[in-house]
């Protein structure tokens, strides 16, 4: 057999058509999921002012938290390992900053600092005990998700008697570093908007020309920042390579000399400070811990980033794709009030797009893999 014909029978050096190539795209699953919501929505709720200014905020806001979440959880699956703490990690970060802040009165932005140096450090010691012990990450986060549940609840209850801890907006007020995840910027570009009428103004209690919108949250530029950062790590480091390698066959990778261990601890703490800076915007947000905070987002982070075309085993995803399908979660999540549905209904709908995304990302696999 001569060299060409070898080539032309050699799977290594076959020729993947376009539409192969796009169909196997991680982010295909998030890119038709986001069209069919809007489209949906546009034609059902499309006069209900789910699209003007202060709609499009109010659903961006709830996507953007979807997004800071789903941004670790997709990194950590990459790399073949699951964190079912992010729930719990986000009320406890949001509690343990009440109690730094407002009981023990520290300034806001130490506060804020050892949270989040708390937070990794439970995260370091997630990675390192599935690594030393070979137990699944399913088992040890579980875990994990109970005691810091359980801290979040005893802590408020035994030094304040309750579980909720008010006057933290008030206590971080002045602080440059808390102001990082509060309040809003380009109030002035648009109260420019307000003014010259680009956009609506509120038709009661507030001064004529007073923007519906005064800003951008601090909350939807971190979004953006993480979303940024972790597609240029997956796509444009050797580091974003080795992230791949460790999920995809973590032997094979040390053969090569990636430090899959390292890359793993790594990722579980890079998810805890994803869930640490969500639970800081919430509290600066809201002006308030409670103990009940950030129930089931370690689950909702998990489906958006299955919609978003990451495979269960490991070694397969995309941020991107990670980030359209918390971007479905929101647009839902309010769209079913503005279309007057059940709001009960989207939980229904969670489970619905998981398994469809589960199926498609399955016949995704085995066309890569060329399994069936």
């Amino acid at each position: 057999m001569s060299a060409s014909q070898a080539d032309a029978t050699d799977e290594r050096v076959k020729e993947m058509s376009a539409i192969r190539r796009w169909l196997i795209r991680p982010e295909l699953g998030g890119i038709v999921g986001t069209l069919a919501v809007f489209t949906f929505f546009i034609l059902f709720a499309g006069d209900s002012g789910m699209f003007n200014m202060q709609g499009v905020m109010n659903w961006g806001v709830v996507s953007a938290q979807f997004m800071i979440i789903a941004v670790g959880a997709c990194t950590l699956m990459i790399a073949g390992e699951f964190d079912l703490s992010v729930g719990s990690m986000i009320g406890f970060a949001g509690m343990m900053i009440a109690i730094f802040l407002v009981v023990l009165g520290w300034p806001a932005w130490l506060s804020i600092i050892l949270t989040f140096v708390m937070c990794m450090g439970v995260g370091a010691l997630n990675g390192f005990i599935v690594i030393k012990t070979g137990l699944p990450s399913f088992i040890v986060t579980l875990a994990s998700l109970f005691i810091l549940r359980g801290f979040t609840i005893y802590l408020p209850q035994t030094i304040e008697s309750k579980t909720i801890i008010g006057g933290i907006r008030d206590a971080a007020e002045g602080d440059w570093f808390a102001s990082l995840f509060g309040g809003t910027i380009g109030q002035g570009f648009f109260r420019w908007l307000g003014e010259n009428g680009f956009i609506g103004v509120f038709e009661r209690g507030t001064r004529a020309g007073e923007p519906v919108v005064d800003g951008i949250p601090m909350l939807m530029i971190w979004a953006v920042a993480l979303i940024i950062f972790g597609h240029v790590l997956l796509t444009k480091t050797k580091f974003g390579n080795w992230i791949f390698a460790s999920g995809g066959d973590a032997q094979a990778a040390r053969y090569v000399g990636v430090p899959v261990n390292r890359v793993k601890i790594l990722m579980f703490m890079f998810t805890a400070f994803c869930a640490c800076v969500f639970a800081t915007c919430q509290v600066m947000e809201f002006g308030s811990a409670g103990a009940d905070r950030g129930l089931l987002k370690e689950f909702e982070a998990i489906i958006a980033v299955v919609i978003g075309g990451a495979l269960l085993t490991g070694g397969y995803g995309s941020v991107i794709g990670a980030a359209l399908g918390a971007l479905i979660f929101g647009v839902v999540q309010q769209g079913l009030f503005f279309a007057g549905v059940e709001s009960s209904l989207f939980r229904v709908f969670l489970g619905v797009i998981l398994l469809m995304a589960v199926i498609l990302n399955t016949y995704i696999r085995r066309m890569i893999t060329g399994e069936r």
